[in-house]
């Protein structure tokens, strides 16, 4: 089973630099770069794409919520179709920049708070693909959320992606937080293999759960992110090689 690693990328905005793209992108296989509504501006988006481009990395785009003061992770209250027209914005403009630099769309993926109300609200679950659509590319999410279920049965496609460096509750949701605290690297790379190689996780609270893989995330904002997406490769490659 060969499995991705992707990576939340060019999310610095003007003179702030976020992340260390140029560190981690040698062990990536997925770049969902940031499209200006939680992260990133027209210079950024366009280096992000050619820094992919020269690893040989396949590019994503990485819509928000618009909320670039809270970096996307604040939830909001909006209707299906204005959902699907921001995403659709987001998409549109690195779409431009893929464009220019000779690249296909390789895949989507919402960010932060979106992400999380994807899983659980069918409506914007439903944005989400009807977003997706247009482009005719698949979407990464939670497998056995609303993310596997509305996007499968729309056919566009689903990706079921495995954070390493994030926990999970006791019901296999993701906890999500503001900042990511740094994780040690051989404890995400362990449960990136244990991950695909058994198709179990750990909960917070030491529960053993099923879950599928298909593309495993190391967030770039995470302090120590370098060595977690280079312990990570470590691994599954040995996997792949197996």
């Amino acid at each position: 089973m060969t499995v991705d690693i992707n990576c939340d990328m060019g999310e610095s905005f003007g003179l702030y630099k976020m992340g260390d793209d140029e560190g981690i992108m040698p062990f990536i296989t997925q770049a969902n770069v940031a499209c200006g509504f939680h992260a990133s501006d027209p210079n950024h988006m366009r280096q992000t794409v050619e820094l992919a481009r020269t690893h040989d990395v396949k590019v994503g785009a990485h819509f928000s919520l618009p909320d670039l003061a809270g970096f996307g992770r604040r939830e909001m209250k909006i209707d299906r179709e204005e959902m699907a027209n921001i995403i659709l914005y987001q998409i549109g403009a690195l779409k431009g920049f893929l464009d220019q630099a000779g690249m296909e769309l390789s895949h989507l993926k919402p960010h932060g708070a979106l992400y999380g109300m994807a899983a659980r609200m069918e409506y914007i679950a439903e944005a989400v693909a009807d977003a997706a659509e247009v482009y005719d590319v698949p979407v990464m999410g939670l497998a056995g959320t609303l993310h596997e279920e509305v996007y499968t049965r729309r056919g566009g496609g689903f990706l079921a992606e495995f954070f390493a460096d994030l926990d999970y509750d006791d019901d296999g949701n993701l906890i999500i937080t503001r900042e990511h605290a740094a994780v040690d690297p051989q404890v995400a790379a362990s449960r990136s293999v244990e991950a695909v190689r058994n198709g179990r996780l750990t909960s917070i609270n030491g529960k053993t759960l099923p879950v599928r893989v298909e593309t495993i995330c190391v967030h770039s904002d995470t302090p120590n992110a370098v060595a977690i997406a280079k312990a990570v490769q470590e691994g599954i490659s040995q996997l792949h090689a197996a």
